[in-house]
């Protein structure tokens, strides 16, 4: 390994994370120096709520737009989730539905994975994506009937996504291939400053509800975790995604609660 590459696996923060969580978790055109995203790799990992904020705001500025255009709030709604899900290629979606087929799916830490890496999708999959699209969908409604849209996107996106790298940083991985492993491990203070910016973040944008969002989203994320190492004894690329999803939900409900 170069003396450059020493350097940036070293830095905890480095120009580079930005763009390479974007290239990681969204299908944007971000122009990214491969060869120092490769360096980094999990050190990048930080900027995973970050990554969150710019999906944000793109699907806050159309969900402005819709409602410029005086569409009803429910249609709003669905075309922020569209937005969301096109900009993310539905990476996290996918991760959530392979994750319940294989969890639910499998008699074994073996034959679960290999549900994982199947493409095709089966009942507990579908239930899964269709009840995450249900619950977000209903909490945006009530979110955006009550007055808001940017805030709420804005904490949510990045509160969901520091988990990710709690678990990247606490579990294992649980096969040898994969996204996930391709990516590495990050340490311990690269998911503490992950959980710093989704916090500031939320301080900023919606302190009020700084708190809750802050009890219930680990909750959330500890929850995968633990079914997470029960199921298969470590993570995947899969599982993270699941978590996003498990944790937006939560997140989404706690404003809804508390905005609606």
């Amino acid at each position: 390994m170069r003396n450059t590459d020493i350097s940036l696996n070293r830095s905890l923060v480095a120009l580079i994370d930005l763009p390479a969580a974007l290239g990681l978790l969204t299908r944007l055109p971000v122009p990214v120096d491969s060869a120092a995203a490769t360096a980094r790799g999990a050190a990048a990992a930080w900027a995973f709520p970050l990554a969150g904020v710019v999906v944000a705001l793109i699907a806050s500025l159309v969900g402005t737009l819709a409602l410029w255009l005086a569409l009803p709030v429910a249609v709003v709604a669905g075309l922020i989730l569209a937005t969301t899900i096109m900009v993310t290629g539905a990476m996290h979606e996918d991760g959530l539905a392979d994750t319940a087929d294989g969890f639910w799916g499998g008699w074994d830490v073996a034959r679960r994975l290999e549900i994982m890496k199947d493409s095709a999708i089966g009942t507990y999959g579908v239930l899964a994506l269709g009840l995450s699209l249900l619950l977000r969908w209903a909490a945006l409604v009530a979110i955006v009937s009550a007055g808001h849209l940017w805030a709420p996107l804005i904490v949510v996106a990045a509160v969901s996504r520091a988990p990710m790298v709690a678990i990247m940083a606490g579990l294992p991985n649980a096969r040898a291939g994969g996204l996930s492993q391709s990516v590495g491990r990050p340490n311990g203070l690269t998911a503490v400053l992950a959980a710093l910016i989704a916090l500031i973040v939320a301080l900023i944008f919606l302190p009020w509800s700084a708190f809750a969002l802050m009890v219930f989203v680990p909750l959330a994320g500890f929850a995968c975790a633990m079914i997470a190492l029960a199921k298969i004894n470590g993570q995947t690329g899969d599982t993270l995604g699941a978590t996003q999803q498990i944790c937006e939900i939560a997140a989404l409900a706690v404003l809804a609660a508390q905005l609606a």
